[in-house]
């Protein structure tokens, strides 16, 4: 059985994707805070450059990148899909696309009732953790 997804991709935000793994030659990872402005944008790392807390939630993977938001702002979208998306500008944030003069973006849909009894599971960070010990 194959769950839907909580978070999707863009082809624009999966070319950006592959341009920064050329650029640092690592695995890259998202992470979205319920922070204010670009806070609450979706802020992408190299792998092991953020790290996530015990209570952030992971969302899922998309294009091979791990997808973590933070517990308060997961109770806003846990019942939407969201789609990691690109824009041009420059944002204010940490995120290692800044440069490029884009940045992550997320478009959301409402799932509806036979999605959300299917969604794929999420995890917390501390579960996350654990599992990379093991």
């Amino acid at each position: 059985m194959t769950h839907t997804q909580r978070v999707l991709i863009t082809e624009s935000a999966k070319e950006t994707i592959d341009t920064l793994r050329k650029r640092f030659g690592s695995e890259l990872m998202f992470h979205q805070s319920g922070g204010c402005c670009d806070g609450s944008s979706p802020m992408c790392f190299e792998k092991g450059d953020f790290k996530v807390g015990s209570q952030d939630i992971w969302m899922g993977e998309v294009y091979g990148c791990d997808f973590f938001m933070s517990a308060d702002q997961f109770e806003y979208w846990k019942h939407t899909q969201l789609t990691l998306d690109i824009t041009p500008g420059r944002g204010s944030s940490f995120s290692i696309e800044i440069p490029m003069g884009i940045r992550f973006i997320i478009r959301s849909r409402m799932f509806t009732m036979e999605e959300l009894q299917n969604l794929e599971p999420t995890k917390t960070g501390e579960e996350v953790l654990a599992e990379k010990i093991d």
